[in-house]
């Protein structure tokens, strides 16, 4: 039997009742056990705290206190337009569109539009990478190919690549005045609209899904715009760590751009230390677990590789008691590999969590 028709058929098992999702169990050494930091459940004032209708009220506060650090977005648009560049037809009858869309105001960006022959309204999933031909399966690139997979499985999908086409000097919109990586989020609450709009798409159901850069780009995208039904950050580091090399979130290309200083590229050191908004969050004690909980009551998978080991449930645990409070459960997902690369396993994990979710 192939190892993908089995992988195949073992997570289909395992996602059969919500109940009893794998993934969202958390280890017996975990249990109970939360990471330093702020937690969502407390308000700034250190009131705790204690309802559904408190919740509302301390999302809102986490929200307006990330985007006061990281700088404001532009206006989302409503509906980004959409300019078919070229049409062609792949396997499994699947329509390929390239792709110039408005990602920002004044600013275009080129992707591909993956479109199964499915009818009806479909689920969607907004992709994110370094460049969107990996995405959509047209590079040499292994098992990062998310849009071409969830496309063949019945899912409408949209990739694109860093703006301004360099991840390290990404090119933001003259009207944005905000951090890169906030930057990467406005543009997938953009992504999320565009797919909305299209008449194949269910809009209540358009997930998103990134590895590593795309992990990070996932993350922010999902928690900051409320939109996205679910989300899978592949590997991104989901607590700002600064003894890994990986989890870089204080470059100047993620969170650390301050036009008085650029910083030398790499770990913090007295050479090359915190920056712009992340020195800002570090200081003030702000960490991840705060803007992860802004998922509640949505699901999410993280794909955990050498960056999100088991241990990370100590971050994860933050959220589930979100998700506690709100009075659901099986929303918070892990799986773990060994290597930060994706494989067969992981991949097929993601893809099922979406058909799960996304799925009727």
């Amino acid at each position: 039997m192939k190892l993908s028709l089995l992988l195949g058929i073992l997570a289909s098992a395992l996602f059969t009742h919500a109940g009893d999702l794998p993934f969202t169990q958390v280890p017996a050494e975990f249990a109970g056990k939360f990471s330093p930091g702020k937690s969502p459940l407390i308000f700034n004032d250190g009131t705790p705290v204690k309802t559904p209708a408190d919740w509302q009220k301390r999302r809102a506060e986490i929200l307006t206190g990330w985007h006061g650090i990281m700088g404001a977005w532009p206006a989302v648009i409503e509906r980004p337009k959409i300019e078919v560049l070229e049409t062609t037809k792949r396997e499994g009858d699947i329509t390929q569109r390239k792709v110039r869309i408005e990602i920002a105001p004044g600013q275009t960006g080129l992707g591909y539009l993956l479109l199964p022959a499915t009818a009806g309204k479909r689920p969607a999933v907004f992709v994110p990478y370094y460049d969107p031909e990996t995405s959509a399966g047209l590079s040499e690139k292994p098992l990062r190919d998310f849009a071409w997979q969830l496309a063949r499985r019945g899912f409408v999908t949209l990739c694109i690549g860093s703006p301004g086409g360099d991840a390290r000097k990404p090119v933001l919109s003259d009207a944005a005045k905000c951090q890169p990586l906030s930057y990467l989020g406005y543009i997938s609450a953009n992504m999320c609209q565009a797919l909305a709009s299209l008449p194949e798409v269910d809009p209540a159901r358009i997930g998103i899904v990134g590895h590593s850069y795309g992990g990070k780009w996932s993350l922010f995208g999902s928690c900051l715009w409320d939109k996205y039904a679910c989300a899978v950050w592949s590997d991104p580091g989901i607590i700002f760590d600064e003894t890994r090399q990986s989890i870089n979130y204080q470059e100047p290309w993620y969170l650390g751009l301050d036009p008085a200083l650029t910083r030398k590229p790499g770990l913090i050191t007295p050479d090359s230390p915190r920056t712009g908004a992340y020195k800002t969050l570090v200081v003030k004690g702000h960490d991840l677990q705060e803007l992860e909980a802004l998922m509640a009551p949505r699901p999410f998978l993280v794909s955990g590789g050498a960056e999100d080991p088991p241990k990370r449930w100590t971050v994860l645990n933050h959220s589930i008691a979100v998700n506690n409070l709100l009075g659901v459960s099986s929303r918070v997902a892990m799986t773990n590999r060994e290597k930060h690369d994706p494989n067969e396993e992981s991949n097929e994990q993601i893809y099922r969590f979406f058909e799960y979710w996304l799925k009727p």
